[in-house]
């Protein structure tokens, strides 16, 4: 028996014919599904696309599995039919998302906004700065992402404590956080965007973090309570690196433009040269394992 999968683009088409069982079936987002979608069981929904998948699920009659390229899954998470599998693409973008914490950091540390500004204004503001190095790292999610950056950050002669949603060994579980932030010097946000992790980082989170400390988010924009924050990078007591806004994209007004102590870019961390590429490997994997009558292992269950 052919599975029939749904790809958004020739690359999906080109990936997945190399799959045994498999069949690949182009369709374009926001256009007419083709009219293999009758039979179609799998569907690859393209990456970060606006459209609402409760139209595109309505026209799949057969639809066993939703694969997802991103490692998030909060816009599918209960939308989703029933008995309809949902699964991630966890593994295809931690490193380039871990690549660019480290990045964010190293910036902030040692002053290349700063440098750069004086570049611009051809000043030569010889200074000293801070550095990466003996910094403790405080990684609040211990998935894919998070261990992709512990293995990043280490080679600086930085140290990162993990947390996870509950204590395993080597990971503290998320209940220590109050204990926890308090002693160190960063803390890096990568959970997923779930009920339980909206407002995660409120008023109590960032006021038990140490003054001059760095909270980065390469998670969602929800995750952070956005007035706390703004509150705290205006009062001068903690920076700050953000990936992802809430809301996103920013408005012109909005304070976060203006804020002294941020660096930000717009959610580009795993949007680099070859993301596609190692997203439809996992794909391709996650595929492979169903059609040989397997569960994904990147299955969601429940809100994650």
């Amino acid at each position: 028996m052919t599975l029939t999968v749904l790809v958004p683009d020739d690359l999906g088409v080109r990936v997945l014919s190399g799959v045994a069982g498999v069949r690949p079936v182009r369709y374009e987002p926001g256009a007419p599904l083709p009219a293999e979608a009758a039979h179609a069981e799998v569907l690859v929904p393209k990456f970060l696309h606006s459209t609402d998948p409760t139209e595109v699920f309505a026209q799949l009659p057969a639809l066993k599995l939703v694969q997802l390229m991103s490692a998030g899954a909060e816009r599918f998470v209960g939308v989703v039919p029933d008995g309809v599998l949902l699964s991630t693409c966890r593994g295809a973008h931690g490193g380039s998302t871990a690549e660019w914490a480290i990045g964010a950091l190293l910036a902030i540390y040692r002053d290349f906004p700063v440098f750069e500004r004086a570049r611009q204004e051809r000043r030569w503001d010889y200074h000293k700065t801070d550095t990466l190095q003996d910094k403790r790292v405080l990684v609040v999610g211990a998935g894919d992402l998070g261990e992709q950056f512990r293995r990043r950050l280490e080679p600086f002669g930085a140290t990162a404590t993990m947390v996870g949603r509950t204590a395993r060994p080597g990971v503290h579980g998320v209940d220590e956080l109050p204990d926890l932030l308090g002693g160190f010097d960063a803390v890096l946000v990568v959970v997923p965007l779930t009920a339980e992790t909206t407002r995660m980082v409120d008023a109590k989170f960032l006021a038990r973090m140490p003054d001059g400390a760095i909270l980065v988010n390469a998670a969602r924009g929800p995750v952070v309570d956005t007035d706390a924050l703004v509150a705290e990078l205006r009062s001068g007591r903690l920076r700050a690196a953000l990936d992802v806004t809430d809301p996103e994209p920013l408005p012109a007004d909005h304070p976060l433009w203006s804020v002294p102590g941020l660096f930000l870019t717009p959610h580009v961390a795993g949007t680099c040269t070859g993301n596609t590429e190692r997203a439809y490997a996992v794909v391709a994997a996650e595929v492979a394992r169903f059609a040989r009558g397997e569960q994904p292992v990147n299955l969601v269950r429940g809100d994650y």
